[in-house]
């Protein structure tokens, strides 16, 4: 058994919710949109010496201008490999800014949010009724028309 079947033969079962509707907005073209990302990678501030625990389903809100991010991520599982060589794997901030000056989207937000992503489905009930929707109202309220998601 390799491990990826491993971990799907311990999770494959969860039961996953059904949502009765998917509410929809509808975004400005990219060119004018004000692009924000969420981030699954669990980072943190590099001054923040708190790290994410199992069924910890609360975020933290990244300064745009801060680059000096640590991986906070618990899981033995995840690679860290990529985010050593390049903070941009799992938050391509960088990125959002050349895309900017190349007139490809209207502005970088001024905040963005990271959770830690693997979580039991415990948290679930924590971050659809409570972090995330205070997650989306620090990026509603910084005027983000489009989240980039960054699934780790």
């Amino acid at each position: 058994m390799t491990a990826d079947s491993g971990i799907r033969s311990g999770v494959g079962e969860i039961p996953t919710p059904e949502f009765d509707s998917t509410p929809v907005a509808a975004a400005p073209i990219l060119a004018k949109a004000r692009v924000a990302i969420l981030t699954t990678a669990g980072l943190r501030g590099a001054g923040d010496v708190s790290y994410w625990q199992p069924t910890d389903g609360s975020f933290t809100v990244l300064p745009a201008t801060d680059r000096d991010v640590q991986l906070s991520h618990f899981s033995p599982n995840f690679d860290r490999s990529g985010f050593a060589a390049d903070i941009n794997v799992v938050y391509p901030v960088d990125r959002l800014e050349e895309m900017v000056a190349a007139g490809e989207i209207g502005s970088v937000a001024d905040q963005h949010i990271s959770f830690m992503g693997a979580q039991f489905d415990s948290t679930f009930s924590t971050m659809l009724l409570d972090s995330g929707p205070a997650a989306a109202k620090v990026l509603k309220d910084d005027g983000v028309d489009v989240v980039l998601l960054t699934p780790i």
